[in-house]
């Protein structure tokens, strides 16, 4: 047998988790190898619904640009079914997106261009020991139990295999992300528990011929003749159909055929041609979640690896990249030394209690979509409640290390769900921007503060003491030839009027020197006040903080908010990084010239 490789982390799959994984990994530089059984990158992807925190979680890495000019753009949603006369009628309209919910929309693009997009930025950020291999299937997984207290062990064999040749890859820890079939799963052990319905349906990505007036409106159809879901996709033409087929329909026997012509049979007395067919396929609906989510977290099962349901609720594509969005900030800072290595254990915590709830709501989404309404309008009212987890902001961690459910609540923001953005000014430049484009996803945690109008005293004096703490208790965690605001960041938010505000009232904490040069970073200063021509963002009121008080938020690596104190807690926000940092004496330098 030949010699065995090494790697820190060995990806299998590269997919929409392995590839978000792999990202978090290249701002760490820790060392990496994906491998994927396909020849190359995807081509042609079958999922194609970005959600609205996906679309924010792009925009966290520089990528949301891109998808949102060539997406197209779910902004409403028409819900159709039979009139008063049996015939086709519309029903209802409503917004896709609960106002104010994001600043960021839902839309359609294919999952190759989603894809290739992290790739080009993983291509211009890999270093040594970090890329993609093609053309490797794996075999066997196998850990070695005595092995895994050892942090520095290459605990874990990976067998492959790679032009009809095995080999041997070990490595510290070993993502599965290899899809339905995983081959990692099923090396542990481990089962997929869940049920799959008789209920088939049909998907074909189209170029309709039709009168239909809502072709171009994300649509749903509950008729006599069956239901159908329609997404318009990118580039103005194609159209996606998710079409009900018969009781009794077997997947293997359905032909194009059959949904086109169930297709113009719901969509009767409307016209429906089809001028051509780019993709369609055939599915039983099943919801399964596996049975374990990791082994001796060495080894982490992500995205249909552990858990399967239906297409149409748009979850797929967007829950599996979050879950690699998840685990790879996570091993990222563990592996760079910034972090004890329990925090991988909130990984599985979190991410199976959200693989539940997506369980649960698939379920029923596909229960109600597919059952004829008892009541007119039981799916509209179901889809407007269901609004937040469809857009992928329903998801609320539970107490664990990094989310401190123990301290202030507050009305517009929670401990263990993403960080609500809201217009700010930023002071330095009088730039109206949202919020979280103040959060990127670069592996640093923030600590925003909430501090009042400067303008008052007591606002002040609260600020300078609140300062003294945090420095010290910051460089405690950074390694002293890196950055300042390497590994915690600092932002403040001030209640006080633009035009009355100095650049010398503020604290240096928060404008440190940085970079090789030592120039000051001014960009961590935010106004919440009426901006020239961008109006008022309000960013107080939406986020329930009383400026006579204040307020700290601090922010995960990954947009989620870990804990709200108040600005004399200062004992609580050092107990709180005690327990998710390392002091620098530990930490590996090898991730300063990354973050």
């Amino acid at each position: 047998m030949a010699a065995s490789k090494k790697t820190d982390v060995l990806i299998i799959g590269s997919g929409s988790a392995g590839l978000m994984a792999a990202l978090w990994l290249t701002f760490y530089n820790i060392p990496f190898v994906l491998l994927e059984r396909r020849p190359g990158p995807l081509d042609i992807g079958q999922a194609d619904g970005v959600q609205v925190r996906t679309v924010e979680i792009y925009e966290s890495f520089g990528l949301s640009s891109a998808v949102l000019d060539e997406a197209y753009h779910i902004l409403e949603v028409a819900f159709w079914g039979p009139g008063t006369d049996g015939r086709l009628v519309r029903n209802k309209r409503a917004g896709d997106t609960e106002k104010g919910l994001s600043h960021m929309p839902h839309v359609i693009l294919n999952q190759a261009r989603m894809n290739g997009l992290v790739l080009s930025l993983m291509e211009r950020r890999k270093g040594v020991g970090q890329g993609v291999e093609y053309g490797v299937s794996v075999r066997s997984v196998c850990v070695d139990e005595g092995r895994v207290g050892d942090e520095d062990a290459y605990c874990v064999e990976v067998k492959v295999e790679r032009e009809e040749k095995e080999e041997v890859w070990r490595a510290k820890y070993v993502l599965g992300c290899d899809g339905a079939h995983s081959v990692v799963r099923k090396s542990l052990g481990y089962t997929m528990l869940g049920d799959t319905t008789d209920t088939v349906w049909g998907v074909m990505d189209i170029y309709p011929l039709t009168s239909f007036p809502d072709i171009r409106r994300k649509s749903t159809l509950h008729t006599s003749s069956g239901n159908l879901l329609i997404i318009p996709r990118e580039g103005g033409q194609l159209v996606r159909f998710y079409i009900q087929l018969p009781a009794g329909t077997r997947p293997s026997t359905v032909t194009l055929e059959d949904l086109q012509a169930t297709a113009k049979n719901i969509f009767a007395p409307y016209e429906m041609t089809f001028a051509g067919c780019k993709w369609w396929s055939a599915y039983a609906i099943g919801q399964r979640l596996a049975s374990q989510f990791h082994k001796d977290h060495r080894v982490f099962l992500t995205g249909d690896a552990c858990h399967t349901h239906s297409p149409k609720a748009g979850q797929g594509m967007n829950v599996s990249l979050q879950d690699g969005y998840n685990i790879g900030w996570k091993l990222g800072a563990v592996l760079s030394g910034q972090s004890p290595v329990s925090l991988l254990q909130t990984y599985v915590s979190e991410r199976e209690k959200t693989a539940r709830e997506l369980i649960d709501f698939d379920r029923e989404f596909a229960r109600l979509f597919s059952e004829k309404e008892e009541k007119e309008g039981d799916f509209s009212k179901f889809f407007v409640k269901s609004g937040r987890f469809t857009a992928g902001l329903g998801t609320r961690y539970g107490s664990s290390v990094v989310a401190d459910l123990e301290g202030m609540r507050l009305e517009g923001a929670q401990v263990g769900m993403r960080m609500p953005s809201a217009q700010v000014v930023r002071f330095c430049d009088c730039k109206a921007i949202q919020f979280m484009q103040a959060l990127k996803s670069d592996g640093r945690w923030r600590v925003v503060v909430f501090a009042g109008d400067l303008g008052t005293r007591e606002a002040k004096q609260r600020l300078e003491k609140l300062v003294t703490a945090l420095e010290a208790l910051t460089k405690r965690f950074t390694p002293s030839t890196a950055d300042i605001d390497s590994v915690i960041e600092p932002l403040l938010v001030l209640s006080s009027k633009f035009k009355e505000i100095e650049q010398d009232q503020i604290p240096d904490y928060f404008w440190p020197k940085t970079g090789p040069w030592g120039i000051r970073d001014l960009h961590k200063v935010y106004i919440d006040d009426e901006h020239y021509n961008a109006g008022h963002g309000h960013a107080y009121a939406r986020y329930g903080v009383d400026p006579a008080v204040g307020t700290v938020i601090i922010v995960r690596p990954d947009q989620y908010v870990a804990k709200i104190t108040t600005m004399e807690d200062e004992e609580g926000i050092e107990r709180f990084f005690t327990g998710v940092l390392l002091q620098r004496g530990i930490f590996n330098s090898r991730v300063n010239s990354q973050l």
